[in-house]
């Protein structure tokens, strides 16, 4: 007989707090940084203002890197699908928009949907002050405290009911 062993979420302390538009600027994301106790910088998506569910668990930098670094060029939200539990498809996109917004990544010109890889000097820079102040902020943003349950977000958008 096997016995299941689970990974227990690391404690996470907050260090960000921000919003951003989705890659298709139709609708806002706020989304969290976190670090653990040996800082590592974890990512995850705590709303959205479109009305679509989304998965709120953390998804480390390291992760998030190694999974950019193995995907075709240019670079899709497809890259990022298998690093989330849940199953809601919108999570990789989301994901996408917030590492455009932290300057991770940026869109090519010419190729819808594709993106390539910055450098992360600027945004290390600003992690690690961040690391080192000791901010911890408050998750009262966060609309689903128990990842890897899909979230529906907080919009105020009506969702038709299909007949059964």
């Amino acid at each position: 007989m096997s016995e299941v062993i689970s990974n227990p979420v690391p404690s996470m302390r907050i260090i960000k707090i921000a919003s951003c538009p989705t890659c298709s600027a139709k609708a806002t994301l706020t989304y969290q940084l976190g670090c653990t106790s040996n800082s590592e910088i974890n990512f995850r998506v705590t709303n959205n203002t479109g009305g679509g569910f989304f998965s709120a668990e953390w998804v480390s930098l390291s992760v998030i890197k190694e999974a950019l670094a193995k995907a075709p060029q240019p670079i899709t939200s497809f890259a990022l699908t298998k690093l989330f539990l849940g199953k809601s498809t919108n999570t990789p996109a989301f994901l996408l928009a917030v590492l455009v917004s932290e300057g991770l990544l940026k869109a090519l010109p010419d190729k819808l949907r594709g993106y390539e890889i910055l450098d992360s000097a600027a945004f290390m820079a600003e992690v690690s002050k961040l690391i080192a102040s000791d901010v911890n902020l408050k998750a009262a943003e966060v609309s689903n405290k128990s990842a890897p349950t899909l979230t529906k977000s907080t919009s105020p958008i009506k969702l038709k009911k299909s007949p059964v």
